[in-house]
């Protein structure tokens, strides 16, 4: 449902939302949880009782947004800073595919039932009428089935659901609508799911039926997306894949980005902006804390060339950096608002994260993509395909690749040409309006839109 569709009945509607008690919770990783916070604020401003439940690594950014948090308590306290301290056998494990087999098992599906226990000390205490979680939440189930309570699941990557259109999700492989090629991805449908991910839907399935919670036999990947009441999917059908048999569930709700702290009074400016005919601006967000893989190889592309580079390092080795690229075409800060600087670019270089890649798209910048891991492949893979940029496919390009990839990017209009008419789709569309029209509306079906006191009301007269 695009802004311009929806009425000012449910504009208005909206203000129902008041007073009713929402909790959010996901997996412990930036990705999760930083497209949430804009949802959570935009909730917590219509008057709704917004807390949160997640590891304690997020309790300085939860506090600035002024809700009450609920820390991992039961459940293991696994996220994104110390998977290999808690697993050290992960560094072992070779490939893109054998990680994220033991990620899903360890990570995810063995946490369900411990969130589950944390869940229901925290309904005790605050009786949430409804779950925001981001897609991968493993406790998904265990809220729909177990408590009863919907979720509006939130779609933090591209789609996860299994199609007979598509290969399947997590090989990060681009669609074919031939004959062959439906043929092919049925096979490989068959392979991931009988061979590749077989161990990890079997512990999915032997959990679940621990609890009574039924399974149809789905993949790990498809039961959390069937189980949620509503999928908010974070992007537009612009940037998915054609799917004959999209989930019922899903919601398409354009661009779901962080919440964006006070705006400086002053916008962050250097004299430079306005002295290059092309600028590229890189980064690798603030996860990825080695400057080789993308920053390092763009600064040694391009250093003492007539292109202004714009580099954000998140805080990793900003000094270090500057010294060993001191050259007057190179910008190197630790974080800098991409508002203030990406009406002056020309190409866009990131890793591949979601949020990024969203915001990318949304200020019409053209791409350059190199990340693989951390289900980056499958967003990397859809910025080749619609033809916004060029997908490295790798982790650690050389200097040479990413010059010849910016230069195709400039020199090629088409790429400039397909992100604006993407862009454009996206302005179409009010995620947090859209995401509380639709909460509303799952409240309403499952008879918890009115409060507490209305339905006192109500039993008297």
């Amino acid at each position: 449902m695009k802004r311009n569709n929806l009425s000012n009945d449910a504009r208005q509607s909206v203000t129902a939302l008041a007073g009713k008690k929402i909790l959010f919770a996901n997996f412990p990783a930036d990705g999760h949880f930083n497209p949430l916070t804009g949802l959570a604020a935009h909730l917590k401003q219509l008057g709704c009782d917004v807390r949160w439940y997640t590891s304690g690594i997020y309790a300085g950014k939860i506090r600035n947004l002024n809700i009450p948090l609920y820390p991992f308590k039961k459940a293991k306290d696994i996220n994104a800073t110390n998977m290999e301290q808690v697993f050290p056998e992960r560094e072992k494990i070779k490939g893109t595919i054998g990680k994220l087999r033991f990620d899903i098992i360890n990570a995810f599906v063995l946490r369900g039932p411990e969130y589950y226990a944390d869940l229901l000390d925290i309904y005790e205490e605050f009786a949430f009428d409804l779950v925001v979680a981001d897609c991968a939440f493993s406790g998904i189930p265990f809220i729909t089935d177990k408590m009863d309570i919907p979720v509006a699941s939130v779609g933090v990557f591209p789609l996860p659901e299994t199609s007979v259109d598509l290969a399947p999700p997590g090989l990060g492989m681009t669609p074919s609508y031939t004959f062959i090629g439906k043929m092919k991805q049925s096979f490989l449908r068959y392979i991931a799911d009988r061979v590749l991910f077989r161990k990890a839907n079997k512990v999915m399935h032997t959990v679940l039926e621990e609890y009574g919670i039924a399974h149809y036999n789905l993949s790990a990947f498809d039961l959390l997306v069937k189980k949620a009441t509503i999928l908010l999917q974070s992007g537009t059908p612009g940037f998915e894949y054609y799917r004959s048999d999209l989930g019922k569930n899903v919601r398409f709700i354009g661009s779901l980005l962080p919440c964006q702290p006070q705006k400086q009074k002053t916008a962050w400016f250097n004299s430079r902006l306005n002295q290059y005919e092309k600028m590229v601006i890189v980064t690798q967000g603030t996860v990825e804390k080695n400057p080789e893989k993308i920053i390092i190889p763009t600064l040694e592309a391009f250093k003492d060339t007539n292109i202004l580079v714009i580099a954000t390092t998140g805080g990793s080795g900003t000094e270090e950096l500057r010294k060993r690229f001191p050259q007057y075409n190179l910008v190197i800060e630790d974080f800098i608002p991409f508002a203030d600087i990406m009406p002056y670019a020309d190409v866009y270089i990131t890793n591949g994260g979601y949020g990024g890649v969203m915001l990318g798209i949304e200020n019409q910048l053209p791409l350059v993509v190199a990340g693989v891991h951390e289900g980056k492949n499958e967003i990397n893979a859809r910025v080749g395909y619609f033809k916004l940029g060029v997908n490295l496919k790798t982790e650690w390009p050389k200097p040479l690749q990413m010059k010849k990839a910016v230069e195709e990017v400039l020199e090629n209009k088409m790429y400039k040409e397909n992100v604006v008419k993407l862009g454009k789709e996206f302005s179409g569309y009010d995620p947090k309006e859209l995401s509380s029209y639709y909460i509303k509306e799952i409240l309403r079906k499952t008879g918890r839109l009115y409060t507490s006191v209305k339905r006192e009301e109500e039993k008297i007269y």
